[in-house]
């Protein structure tokens, strides 16, 4: 008998997530047990469910997966997390690798590739699809870049936030900080990317790509 590697998705598009798991559940080795659509459903279903592995997008409405990753790890430290994104600008593999995410595979990978790399990291194992490890590989670090390396998680995710249009308020709430911390991170990241006020910063995330 084949043993099942139990599978939750998350995915803010219930028609991507349906897709996914008709593709999923073709393979015998693998068993689609729920679905999530943004962060805080994504960390109750974890615990709920209990999947082998997670297989969570990063543009979700709200806080990213990554931060839904951190999240989960606080609560399940040993749950196996693959990322499955469009993006494939080595911030964000290399990101989600930083806080703890398994492998990292992008939406234009072949769909070979995503069921090899539940399988891979169900073993335990650490998945990046070609691409990404091709962005990897050829990456240069333009002192911008360096200083996106240098930002805290917890900074990071303000960074994005930022990009995104969301105001300190905002932002707040999503990440259940005050707004005076919250403006503290801003000083300490724009003073990290060398931009002089806000208007230049969120430029700055933008080009980055972070406006996700």
């Amino acid at each position: 008998m084949v043993a099942l590697v139990t599978v939750l998705l998350v995915d803010d598009h219930a028609v991507v997530r349906e897709g996914y798991r008709r593709l999923l559940e073709r393979d015998a080795g693998i068993r689609v047990v729920g679905e999530a659509g943004n962060a805080v459903q994504a960390c109750e279903r974890a615990v709920a469910l209990d999947p082998e592995v997670i297989v969570m997008d990063i543009a979700l409405p709200g806080v990213s997966g990554i931060e839904a990753l951190r999240r989960i790890l606080v609560r399940r430290p040993q749950q196996r997390v693959l990322m499955f994104s469009m993006h494939d600008d080595v911030i964000f593999p290399s990101r989600a690798l930083e806080a703890g995410a398994r492998g990292y595979v992008t939406k234009a990978s072949a769909p070979e590739v995503l069921v090899d790399a539940i399988s891979a990291v169900a073993r335990g194992e650490r998945y990046l699809s070609p691409d990404v490890r091709q962005a990897i590989a050829d990456h240069a670090t333009s002192p911008a870049q360096a200083g996106i390396n240098s930002l805290t998680a917890r900074e990071f995710e303000v960074l994005r936030l930022l990009a995104r249009g969301d105001t300190v308020k905002r932002i707040g709430e999503k990440l259940g900080l005050s707004e005076k911390t919250v403006a503290n991170h801003q000083s300490v990241i724009r003073e990290k990317l060398g931009a002089r006020n806000g208007v230049q910063l969120a430029r700055l995330a933008g080009e980055l790509g972070l406006s996700l």
